[in-house]
């Protein structure tokens, strides 16, 4: 495989439309996660603003990204205080539309490691549909990268996918939580985001290479995307980094590692968010992938030094400190 470096400051600057989900993160802090039917001690409580749609949106925005946000919250203070979070980031809320429904929220345990397990129950996203889909049109056809992920319905999904490709903006889904998807959402996705575990549900394998694979399993891994008609791939390895899997580049380029940014995780909630949303920003931007994907990787490091998920979330100058800095 071939390394990456985050590359340079692009100067294009394209839209980002991010379709999807907003909730009220309920985080609980313990020195471990309970075993089924176990009851622990907490050592804390915050209620943050979340929702992988709003994480995404909010990452791209600090990050520099003109952003729009399409979703639905309550009419209650936990849709105000998420409206608030992405509008004082940067993020045009202006197609985030108040539902009957109260606000989706997310229940998140956090462990002395930084790791997590989170529940969530949808509320108001799950009224998120197609139509809203067609009533933001007016930003989507202008979108340069159209970002989804699974917390909405399949079919507004699916909706907002097509009119990206028929705005012939990059269509980018994270396949988490995971599901799995019609073709058709796979032929209209542009880059697909997967952790291994995901990668390896999609695809049916018993496992992923993960970073000790050579690059012999890797490109047996490229081929069977290909073979389901996903081009371009990211593959998210946790503490070990990610893999490019991008059977659009030159040779040389099309297995690519992403080395891991060595960091103290506090709380590892929402990093996957701002991957995707920093993978979103440098491709709206004019980054390859591979250089989108290094930029991404350093940007989620440092979201896991601090608690919460919107708040900790790095600003450009953050992420090419780190890069004047050889760290990455």
């Amino acid at each position: 495989m071939s390394d990456a470096t985050a590359g340079p400051a692009v100067e294009k600057n394209g839209r980002i439309v991010v379709v999807g989900s907003l909730n009220a993160d309920l985080t609980i802090y313990c020195e471990r996660l309970p075993l089924p039917g176990e009851t622990v001690h907490g050592n804390g409580f915050a209620v943050n603003p979340g929702g992988k749609s709003a994480n995404q949106a909010v990452a791209a925005s600090r990050l520099g990204a003109d952003v729009r946000l399409v979703g639905a919250v309550g009419d209650d203070s936990n849709g105000q205080m998420l409206l608030s979070s992405a509008s004082g980031a940067g993020v045009d809320v202006a197609h985030v539309r108040t539902a009957a429904a109260e606000t989706g929220v997310a229940v998140i345990a956090v462990d002395a490691n930084g790791e997590n397990n989170i529940i969530i129950s949808a509320g108001a996203n799950g009224t998120l549909s197609p139509a809203d889909v067609a009533a933001a049109a007016d930003v989507l056809k202008s979108a340069a990268v159209v970002c989804l992920c699974l917390e909405v319905s399949p079919e507004t999904v699916l909706a907002a996918a097509q009119a990206g490709h028929d705005a012939g903006a990059t269509v980018v889904l994270n396949l988490s939580p995971y599901a799995d998807i019609p073709q058709q959402l796979a032929d209209l996705t542009d880059v697909l985001l997967v952790n291994a575990h995901e990668a390896s549900q999609f695809l049916g394998s018993a496992e992923i290479p993960g970073s000790g694979g050579d690059a012999g399993d890797w490109e047996a891994v490229r081929l069977r995307f290909a073979g389901r008609g996903l081009q371009q791939v990211l593959v998210t390895l946790g503490a070990n980094g990610s893999v490019v899997l991008d059977s659009l580049a030159a040779a040389d380029r099309q297995l690519v590692q992403i080395a891991p940014v060595k960091v103290n995780a506090v709380d590892t909630t929402g990093a996957g968010d701002a991957f995707t949303g920093a993978v979103a920003a440098r491709l709206a931007a004019g980054a390859s992938l591979a250089d989108a994907a290094a930029f991404a990787s350093i940007a989620a490091a440092l979201a896991t030094t601090r608690k919460g998920t919107q708040a900790a979330y790095p600003d450009e100058g953050d992420v090419r400190r780190v890069l004047a800095a050889g760290v990455a």
